[in-house]
This record gives C-alpha cells, sequence and structure tokens, in this order.
C-alpha cells in the first residue's frame, strides 16, 4: 500500500485542481493505495473534493515562512510507504519540511509542473529542486524549457507524462445551449472555453468572428476573468454588432456536456500552451478545434486531421479556419472521428494513470 497526499492550494479551481481531481478520483477506488487531499480553506476548492468522499486536511499553506503547515502535515507522514504530490512549488516547500520533520525515509516528494517556466538561481529554489524525488512534465515542450535551463540537473528525475481528461468529472445539470442562444437549423454552433484573459487571445477571437457572415453561426464564450477584461469584451461585442451572435456564458462546472453540444471549439492561445488540455477535451468528445501552433499542441494535434492549427494572434487565418468548418459539416464531421481516434489510442485517461501510477511505485523500488 502507498499513501498518496495530493496538495492543492489555490483559490479558485484550476487546471492543477483538475489534475490532481482526476488522479484523487482514480486513486480512491485503486487497491494498492490509499488517497487524501491536502488544501486550504477554500470553498471553490473543497466543494469539488468533497464529492470525491476522501480524506481532506486543511493547512494553511501559506509558503515558505508557515511553518505550522509542515509541523502538522508531517504527523500524517511518520508511518508507511507516502507520496507527497504537488502541483506548484509553493506547495513543494510545505512538502519537504514536511518530510524531514516525519523522520520518514519512505516518504518521497513528486512534483508535477503544468506550465512552461524555467528554473529559479537563487539558493534556496536550488536546494528545492534537489529535494523533489521526481518532476512529471505535462509535455515534452515544457520538458526541455525547463531542462536546456536547468544544468546540471539529473535526467533521470524527470518523466514526460502528457495529461489526460476524464469523461464528465463534475456531473452537474447542464444548461441547454442552442435554446440559451437561440441557435437556428443550419448555424453553427462555436465554442470556446477557458480563463477570459488576454493571453488566451479572446480579442483575436472576437476580431475573427467579426468578419464572418453573422447568419452563420453563434458564438459561447464560457469561463470568467478579471472584472476589466471581460467588461472590455462586453465593450467590443457591442461594438461590432456582435451581440446577436456571441455570449458571454460565465463559468460553467459542467463543460463536457457543453462541448457535447457544440459543433466546434475555438482556442486561440496567444501565449504558449503547456499543454493546452481544453484541446483534449474537444478530442475526447469527438468534436473538431482549431487551435494555435504556438505550444505543444503539435506533439498530439495533426493539422488539417485531428484539428486545425492557425498562427497565434492572427484573426484574419483565424475567421479563415472557422468559415471552413462552418461551411463543411462533412469536414467537422471527419476531425472529429479522427480526433476521437487519437484521443482514445493515445491520450486517454487510463494510459495517463497507469504511467502516473507507475511513477510512484518506481520511487520506492530499491536502486
Amino acid at each position: 500500500m502507498i499513501n498518496v497526499f495530493h496538495i492543492v492550494s489555490n483559490k479558485t479551481w484550476t487546471g492543477a485542481e483538475e489534475y490532481a481531481y482526476g488522479l484523487t478520483s482514480h486513486l480512491r477506488h485503486d487497491p494498492d493505495f490509499y488517497v487524501e487531499v491536502v488544501c486550504r480553506k477554500n470553498e471553490p476548492v473543497l466543494t469539488h473534493f468533497r464529492r470525491l468522499e476522501v480524506p481532506i486536511s486543511i493547512l494553511p499553506l501559506k509558503g515558505i515562512t508557515d511553518l505550522d503547515s509542515p509541523m502538522r502535515f508531517a504527523r500524517l507522514l511518520r508511518k508507511g510507504r507516502n507520496v507527497v504530490h504537488v502541483h506548484t512549488f509553493h506547495d513543494a516547500f510545505a512538502a519537504v519540511m514536511a518530510r524531514r520533520m516525519s523522520e520518514n525515509p519512505n516518504t518521497r516528494v513528486v512534483m508535477t509542473i503544468h506550465g512552461i517556466t524555467t528554473p529559479k538561481s537563487n539558493y534556496i529554489y536550488r536546494k528545492l529542486y534537489k529535494a523533489i524525488d521526481h518532476y512529471v512534465f505535462v509535455s515534452q515542450m515544457a520538458h526541455d524549457v525547463w531542462m536546456n535551463a536547468a544544468h546540471g540537473f539529473d535526467a533521470s528525475r524527470a518523466s514526460v507524462v502528457l495529461d489526460s481528461v476524464m469523461a464528465n468529472p463534475l456531473a452537474v445539470p447542464p444548461i441547454d445551449l442552442r435554446q440559451r442562444m437561440n441557435v437556428e437549423p443550419g448555424q453553427a454552433l462555436i465554442l470556446y472555453h477557458g480563463r477570459l484573459c488576454a493571453e488566451k487571445g479572446l480579442d483575436v477571437l472576437l476580431q475573427a468572428a467579426a468578419q464572418l457572415d453573422k447568419r452563420t453561426y453563434r458564438l459561447a464564450i464560457i469561463g470568467e476573468g478579471k472584472r476589466k477584461y471581460e467588461s472590455q469584451l462586453k465593450g467590443y461585442i457591442v461594438a461590432q454588432q456582435l451581440v446577436r451572435n456571441v455570449s458571454l456564458v460565465g463559468f460553467q462546472e459542467n463543460i463536457s456536456s457543453l462541448i457535447a453540444q457544440c459543433d466546434f471549439g475555438v482556442l486561440p492561445s496567444i501565449e504558449p500552451e503547456a499543454l493546452g488540455i481544453a484541446n483534449l477535451e474537444y478530442m475526447m468528445q469527438g468534436k473538431p478545434h482549431i487551435a494555435t501552433s504556438n505550444g505543444a499542441q503539435r506533439e498530439y494535434v495533426d493539422d488539417g486531421k485531428n484539428a486545425l492549427l492557425v498562427n497565434p494572434g492572427n484573426p484574419h487565418m483565424l475567421a479563415a479556419a472557422m468559415k471552413s468548418l462552418i461551411d463543411d459539416p462533412a469536414m467537422r464531421q471527419r476531425i472529429g472521428a479522427r480526433a476521437k481516434a487519437d484521443f482514445d489510442q493515445r491520450l486517454n485517461y487510463d494510459i495517463f494513470y497507469q504511467h502516473i501510477t507507475g511513477i510512484y511505485r518506481k520511487l520506492f523500488e530499491k536502486k
């Protein structure tokens, strides 16, 4: 039996929380593992994890200056074989200190790096990096960027495990997008879902939408962001006379049901994606989608076959790709079917889960 503790300390529900949620959901049914969640007292996060009915330890998790959290967490690590899986370096400090305080040599710390980042060079972080037993990178691109900057880093302590998604992990009653947006027969329902922020390229998406024939589509934008940015988006929608075509739907938990209702998705990120988890959500459901080509998307997207790729920040190219999918339902069907097949063969959650649990087990093999 291996005890697995997932530490999540973000105040809002992000990709890291979704990652930990999926693993926790599977680990609780695996007889080889015991699983527990460690998090802050943040109701948006706690509400989700409580649905899994697993033990939850609530700690302050305030970072390197917080000694109370590792002291309390160390009590959970004093016996058995333990894996502490963290998702930010902020939480890695607590994990490493708790292991030392527990005085249990059979505790390992695993860190998943969810973004494209480089190591810091100061003394404290260098000590932290050495104390982490294994790193998981969500794409080859994320791995290469880190390793190229991490001089002297032991490559055997790092693995690339492409992330995956589960079918409907947060099942709540869905909304009827087609009815809500008054989608008429023959019109394409287009979906964006994710954070509402400039780096996701939403201004580019709206510029592209303004170039399309307004009689042919409806665009639903799912997610939330800072109030100022949302106001800017609303202002642009009004200025470009897109009120009947574009709706800011807000945050929705049951994104799987909304993807199932759309004809295709658009993910026009400007900044490079470490993986692009939203892309996989369309592929899992056999939906075509348009993505930008500036991140790890090329590791699983075959342009023109299981999705369409466009250059970031190019509204004209994006509009042309959107028009091609609006005008050609057969093309949508063909790309969606290939996306589903590729997901099932290479990217499904069982493959991801076996890779991660294999890392957990390997950490306790005798060297």
